[in-house]
């Protein structure tokens, strides 16, 4: 039987879900990031404790399958912009469609109808994010920044950038110096 896991990011969590599942004596195959493979079906009394013990690490069970849905989406998006050196060639679209197995337009209704934005809006919003961690953390220029990650032109990322965070990227990064030259004053 597969259990999906809300908020399973890290190792420690696996290890933690590994542990609750072996305290209640809970047979599994194995344990993923958001997914455990149980060897049998789990009874009423065996879920609801799993979900109880499982929330004081604020891990959940996830029952619903939209939301199910919903977190596959988002793990694949951050995976990709976060975790991901190069990003996909392919139209995001498709490889969202493919990773999922799903047609991209169910997705995107699902997503809009339970998140309140759509799919784009959210790589966007993850985009522009991990931009921001580039510009604070890396000594990369805009140019190399929109090519990572895969900005039609550096125009396009400036505009995008503005329009979510109300600065230019030229801007943002200067207060990054001006809050390390304060940091280094003290």
């Amino acid at each position: 039987m597969k259990l999906y896991i809300k908020s399973m990011v890290s190792l420690r969590c696996k290890m933690v879900v590994k542990d609750q599942l072996e305290t209640l004596k809970i047979p599994y195959e194995y344990v993923e990031l958001g997914l455990v493979e149980t060897t049998e079906i789990l009874t009423a009394k065996q879920s609801a404790e799993l979900k109880k013990n499982l929330s004081r690490y604020g891990l959940e069970l996830m029952e619903d399958k939209k939301s199910i849905l919903i977190d596959k989406i988002k793990d694949v998006v951050i995976g990709m912009i976060h975790y991901s050196e190069v990003l996909p060639k392919a139209n995001f679209s498709d490889y969202l469609s493919k990773k999922l197995n799903h047609d991209y337009t169910y997705l995107a209704n699902i997503f809009s109808e339970v998140k309140g934005i759509t799919i784009q809006q959210f790589v966007i919003m993850h985009k522009i994010e991990k931009v921001k961690e580039l510009l604070l953390y890396d000594d990369l220029r805009l140019s190399e920044i929109a090519y990572r990650l895969q900005y039609s032109s550096v125009a396009h990322l400036s505009n995008q950038f503005k329009k979510v965070t109300g600065l230019s990227p030229a801007y943002f990064k200067k207060l990054k110096l001006k809050r390390n030259a304060n940091m280094k004053v003290m």
